[in-house]
């Protein structure tokens, strides 16, 4: 039971882990129309009529989302790693406490990142755009929110059972 417990864990840790990575990368956390055709807004490009181009201006809610997200990836893949190498050596209780602590920032950065930038939006281009909505990957970005959150939860039942003595 502890290994399919940590197990599921380390595996919704992987799929947290995969969806940031793609919810980062990508460049449609926003969708609106733009003169008269359709445009995404990501965090690293802007594409308007199937041409993408980086951003050249600086704003700060793109670089404090970018940030968070990039450090969300990095504890997440920390928290992977840890919860793994857990399986090698027996169940250690340090390497899965770490491997949970690292889970919850990454939740909790992305959780920022996410807030952030759903702020700004709302308010700056809710106002601008009439017609715009959240794309797939800002979607995937909750998503993996949510399974990193998961992970943690579902590590933190075996730290508890392992000092239960068996009947």
């Amino acid at each position: 039971m502890l290994y399919t417990l940590a197990g599921g864990g380390t595996l919704c840790g992987v799929a947290a882990l995969v969806l940031l990575i793609v919810s980062t990368a990508t460049d449609f956390w926003m969708q609106y129309r733009y003169s008269g055709s359709s445009a995404n807004q990501g965090l690293w490009r802007f594409c308007i009529n199937h041409k993408c181009h980086a951003h050249t201006i600086t704003v700060a809610f793109w670089d404090a989302t970018r940030a968070f997200m990039l450090l969300a990836v990095l504890s997440c893949f920390a928290g992977v790693v840890l919860g793994l190498s857990a399986f090698t050596n027996g169940t250690k209780n340090r390497r899965v406490r770490t491997g949970g602590i690292a889970l919850v920032l990454s939740g909790f950065l992305a959780l920022l990142a996410l807030a952030i930038y759903t702020g700004v939006t709302v308010t700056f281009f809710g106002k601008r755009f009439l017609d715009w909505r959240f794309s797939w990957s800002y979607i995937i970005g909750w998503v993996a929110i949510i399974l990193a959150f998961a992970a943690v939860a579902a590590r933190s039942v075996p730290i508890d059972l392992t000092n239960v003595a068996p009947h």
